[in-house]
């Protein structure tokens, strides 16, 4: 009994749709589940049809506007209608050859106006070309184009090569300036910092200066009146030669001095105090003249 049921009845799976012919002619499309057929009628299964998502990858090569040759690999997701699964089995002999023609037409007419940087700026409109050609030429022969993606774009090797160092000459430069700018924020923050510091070190010395100033007048003024008979020159010539002591002391101690030689005796002390002397007194000569 069962090897007899397999004679009239046939089973089409999910998401498949047989194809029922009679006496060679197209007479049904069955969906799936378990179907009567009297073979002795003349009724067979001339094929199935599957209705699932399919993806067929195209590699297509072609040359872009500024003459550089590339690959490109579109993603092509389709599906039978069951509808139309008559016209999808009986009209198309290979639909994957239908389908990779169309890419390539489409593909080598639209990618040759544009430069190589276009291109990958415009994949989804390039995509979106062929999808719609592919949608109005297949849907004549009952199947239906789900989604076009252009997945990738592959120049020459040497013009990737050449692009790469483009970009890294570029990001060089940046880079480049970039540390110059730094440096020139460096050099100008340090010489604002040097200038500042001069600047302080500067009035140092001057109040420093007004100090040692102020303090030779009031010793000189103390010495006269409690040293009765003594005059404001014998006062700086003791002052003279303390200092020079206490130069002499300071270069003898210091370990990394060098060599000086400088006259030493009393003698030597009364040609710098009066030299000194004579430095003030052109000094103020000549400040007088000024104010005239």
């Amino acid at each position: 009994m069962g090897n007899l049921a397999s004679f009239f009845f046939v089973q089409v799976d999910q998401s498949t749709v047989a194809i029922k012919e009679k006496f060679g002619k197209f007479d049904d499309v069955l969906e799936p589940g378990c179907h009567f057929l009297p073979w002795y009628l003349g009724s067979r299964i001339a094929g199935h049809l599957t209705l699932r998502l399919q993806q067929l990858d195209v590699r297509c090569e072609t040359k872009t506007k500024d003459n550089v040759f590339v690959n490109v690999v579109a993603s092509i997701q389709y599906r039978a209608l069951a509808d139309k699964a008559s016209d999808a089995f009986y009209r198309l002999s290979n639909t994957k050859s239908q389908i990779q023609a169309y890419v390539f037409d489409v593909i080598r007419a639209s990618v040759p106006k544009l430069n190589l940087d276009d291109v990958f700026e415009q994949k989804t409109q390039i995509a979106k070309a062929v999808e719609d050609e592919l949608a109005k030429a297949m849907f004549a022969y009952g199947y239906e184009i789900v989604q076009t993606l252009i997945v990738d774009i592959e120049p020459d090797e040497r013009v990737k090569k050449a692009m790469n160092e483009i970009n890294a000459a570029a990001r060089l430069r940046v880079a480049a300036n970039e540390k110059a700018e730094a440096e020139k924020i460096v050099q100008i923050k340090r010489a604002e910092g040097d200038a500042e510091s001069k600047y302080l070190s500067g009035l140092g010395i001057a109040r420093q200066r007004q100090a040692i100033v102020d303090g030779l007048r009031d010793s000189v003024l103390g010495f006269s009146v409690n040293v009765p008979g003594t005059s404001a020159k014998d006062v700086l010539d003791m002052v003279m030669v303390t200092q020079y002591f206490d130069t002499m002391k300071e270069i003898g101690a210091s370990s990394k001095s060098s060599a000086v030689f400088i006259p030493h005796g009393p003698g030597a002390v009364r040609d710098v105090a009066g030299q000194i002397r004579d430095g003030l007194l052109q000094g103020s000569v000549h400040q007088d003249h000024k104010l005239l």
